[in-house]
């Protein structure tokens, strides 16, 4: 593989992480892998914009690529920083030993985790909204703090001549993207795809600092940005206005924005009497034409349901009392959802119970601060009742009618 032009002296360099039983950050899955995207600028001083972790054998193909147009890592002056997570900066201390003399280039909390999370002394520049550096050659790169977005020293770098934001985990979506890095290159159904995997990404890895990501649109709004180059995921050359516009919509979901008229369904059942409510809720759904998607538990990856849950008005949540409690895996779901602010839907919760209830109550405590719109909740013991599915029926269809209308329930 080559490393890839995207405008005269600049270059992207990228590894493409495929191993399927990988999970980001730990926890996410990867069933379609992902990518690590770097940048040079190169002016009469060499600029490398991010790094990599050695992983899924990316060292070796980031090696080729720096070779294949003319570089290793011991001709690069500047190493810029945009964020420090492990996945874009894991390599520095390697950098570092073949390039000792590279200055190393971030924010005041950029650099300090620099020195004492991985140990790297000497040649730091810190650098805060509004400076800049100048590699001769007329390529010059502009900083602008980003902070939360989402680690606390985040920045952005800005070239102002080929007008390309480079954006580290901003703008950013799972998926291996390959030799087709950039948006151009890929069909409308490719496109979605991404976008899609973007959803997820966002909801698993940003969504907790939405408030964050929606200040610093607001600062890049007055640029003016031909291509944005995040770290993750493809490069937007063409329609840089499309993945804005996503990433605005996608913060909005938590903070007061419009949320998408559908809803999504968490479901888990120890013998099938709690499924058997839920496809009564269903039937009350479907019968208001509302859409929705169905996630089973635990069999569901919880990064999907995060991503599903995180655009949807509504919610239905079926489960089980389990020994005077929340069915486990459901527990672990609102567990996530309270982390990741999953906040302002309207929700239908409905379960069974077989000696004792119990549920309801750990399950008030667990949403307490996620300002949820709670329809009434409906438990049962044992089998259903003719007159348990005419009433779980309504509740669906009225959980859909709220959903559709954009009312309290």
């Amino acid at each position: 593989m080559k490393a890839q032009e995207i405008s005269a002296g600049i270059y992207c360099i990228h590894a493409d992480i495929c191993a399927r039983t990988s999970r980001f950050e730990g926890l996410w899955m990867l069933p379609q892998g992902v990518s690590i995207n770097s940048y040079i600028v190169k002016g009469e001083k060499t600029a490398l914009i991010d790094i990599v972790r050695d992983w899924d054998g990316s060292l070796k193909s980031y090696t080729e690529q720096l070779e294949s147009i003319g570089l290793s890592f011991k001709d690069i002056d500047y190493l810029i920083l945009n964020h420090l997570e492990p996945d874009h900066c894991d390599l520095i201390e390697y950098v570092h030993s073949c390039n000792p003399q590279a200055e190393v280039i971030s924010t005041s909390k950029g650099l300090a985790i620099v020195e004492k999370f991985f140990k790297v002394q000497g040649n730091l520049r810190a650098v805060k909204t509004g400076d800049s550096l100048d590699l001769g050659g007329g390529k010059v790169l502009q900083f602008y703090e980003t902070p939360n977005v989402h680690w606390p020293e985040t920045m952005m770098t800005y070239e102002p001549v080929a007008k390309i934001l480079f954006s580290c985990d901003a703008f950013g979506s799972y998926g291996a993207i390959g030799e087709k890095i950039f948006d151009d290159q890929h069909s409308e159904e490719e496109l979605k795809f991404y976008e899609s995997e973007a959803l997820r990404y966002y909801s698993n890895i940003v969504a907790s600092f939405s408030t964050f990501v929606l200040k610093a649109l607001d600062k890049l709004a007055a640029l003016d940005i031909k291509c944005i180059a995040p770290s993750h995921g493809l490069i937007w050359r063409s329609h840089p206005d499309r993945i804005f516009s996503l990433y605005k919509r996608f913060a909005g979901y938590n903070t007061g924005g419009e949320c998408e008229k559908e809803i999504c369904i968490i479901w888990g059942s120890m013998y099938g009497y709690t499924k058997q409510g839920l496809d009564a809720v269903i039937k009350g759904i479907e019968a208001e034409q509302v859409p929705y998607t169905i996630h089973d538990i635990p069999d569901t990856d919880v990064s999907y349901i995060l991503g599903n849950a995180y655009k949807a008005a509504g919610l239905v949540l079926a489960m089980p009392t389990y020994e005077y409690k929340m069915f486990p895996p459901m527990a672990y779901v609102l567990d996530l959802f309270e982390r990741k602010h999953i906040t302002d839907k309207t929700v239908l919760r409905i379960g069974n119970w077989g000696w004792s209830g119990g549920a309801k109550k750990e399950y008030e405590q667990k949403i307490a601060a996620l300002k949820w719109n709670q329809l009434e909740q409906y438990e049962w013991q044992g089998k259903l009742l003719d007159a348990d599915i005419r009433l779980l029926e309504e509740r669906g269809a009225e959980l859909a009618r709220a959903v559709k209308t954009g009312t309290q329930a």
